[in-house]
């Protein structure tokens, strides 16, 4: 998909440098991919608040003997 963005040349340039990238097209798919995965895990992270624990849970119970 063909698509038109106004991004600044010289952070594109450094990001294509530092990331090691040949091509522009390589950076802002990287960048994407980079920008998907922090989302999901800053919604992961969200989710360790709502697990209530039992403070009574005994784990060593379970095992054998």
């Amino acid at each position: 998909m063909a698509t038109n963005l106004a991004i600044d040349d010289k952070l594109l340039e450094e990001a294509r440098i530092v990331g090691k990238h040949a091509t522009k097209k390589a950076v802002v798919n990287e960048a994407l991919a980079e920008y998907i995965q922090r989302r999901k895990q800053a919604e992961i992270i969200k989710l360790f608040h709502s697990v209530e624990y039992d403070q009574n849970y005994d784990y060593k119970k379970q095992r054998q003997k």
